[in-house]
């Protein structure tokens, strides 16, 4: 792969395609290719497409690197293409949303939408030439079309809120808001400058923490049980955090 500071990304999904992951990276004039493969290849009739791919792309001179994910399972489908999409920070990438299945189209969507912090990831989709329908071979032949699609920003938790999260996520999921008060102030997601420190030391917890992730979010839930106020992830915030941690 060519040495520059500012690289051709791509990242594909492994699906029943061939020419929709090939030809535009070659037309695209990619440096590397991610190919994302589910982790199981026995449970995938997709797996067998891999090395055919892997093997047009090199022909061509571009760099491949095989990722295993879940491909059944959009929170860690968003995660793996997050943490390509980070350790590309300086590099231009470009997402492939036509390769895949439909959850992984889906997925790797809204990766590029929340985490594009540094405005250099393009989603894209391309168009085949002619469907051919699956009987074991690629599902489509040739591509009619690159598509740029619009990523628009969807909004994520700032630092501190993710942070917090994961806090109450190590902790099983719950754990007494007195406790989190300890932690978020050891490390620093909350500071207090008052005389009654107790008492600011909560009500910043609340103000800061508890209240955004709680009815902003919708992540955690406050129980109280006797005389302690207890802090539970919510379902949704148990499945944000697979990715956003």
């Amino acid at each position: 792969m060519p040495s520059l500071t500012n690289l051709r990304i791509h990242i594909a999904p492994v699906g029943y395609e061939i020419d929709r992951i090939v030809l535009p990276a070659k037309k695209m004039r990619a440096d590397k290719v991610f190919l994302l493969v589910h982790e199981n290849p026995n449970e995938d009739k997709a797996t067998k497409f891999y090395d055919i791919i892997d093997k047009k792309l090199k022909k061509l001179d571009i760099e491949t690197e095989k990722v295993y994910h879940n491909r059944l399972d959009l929170f860690q489908i968003i995660k793996s293409v997050k943490e390509l999409i980070q350790s590309q920070s300086n590099d231009s990438v470009y997402v492939n949303l036509a390769s895949g299945s439909k959850i992984q189209s889906v997925a790797c969507m809204m990766a590029c939408q929340m985490f594009n912090d540094n405005s250099n990831v393009s989603p894209y989709y391309v168009e085949a030439k002619e469907y051919t329908g699956f009987s074991g071979e690629a599902i489509s032949k040739g591509i009619k079309e690159i598509q740029a699609v619009p990523s628009y920003e969807i909004k994520k938790p700032e630092p501190k809120l993710i942070q917090a999260l994961k806090i109450i996520k190590e902790n099983n999921g719950k754990l007494s808001k007195k406790e989190m008060a300890r932690i978020c102030l050891d490390e620093k997601l909350i500071t207090i400058n008052a005389e009654n420190e107790s008492q600011a030391t909560y009500a910043s917890l609340d103000q800061n923490i508890i209240s955004p992730l709680e009815k902003k979010w919708g992540f955690i839930e406050v129980e109280k049980i006797g005389r302690t106020r207890w802090i539970k992830i919510t379902d949704e915030g148990s499945n944000a955090s697979e990715f956003l941690i």
